[in-house]
């Protein structure tokens, strides 16, 4: 799977930015996409599994992507 870097907003409406897609060093099969979301005025840097970021969620009435891309 391929994910392009950039700004992404998330299913409950926050955005963050796409900076990287890394390989655990232990699984090389296994990717995980690395992300700032600003919290509290401050960036904090947050990994989660490729999969999991290009899923899609059905919460509360909504039926979609968790992250979508928005542009650069």
């Amino acid at each position: 799977m391929e994910i392009k870097l950039g700004t992404y907003k998330h299913f409950k409406g926050h955005t963050v930015e796409v900076i990287a897609v890394a390989k655990n060093s232990e699984n090389y099969d296994e990717e995980f996409v690395v992300y700032t979301h600003p919290i509290d005025g401050h960036d904090q840097t947050w990994i989660r599994p490729l999969n999991m970021f290009l899923e899609n969620v059905e919460r509360n009435g909504y039926n979609g992507p968790r992250f979508e891309y928005i542009g650069k």
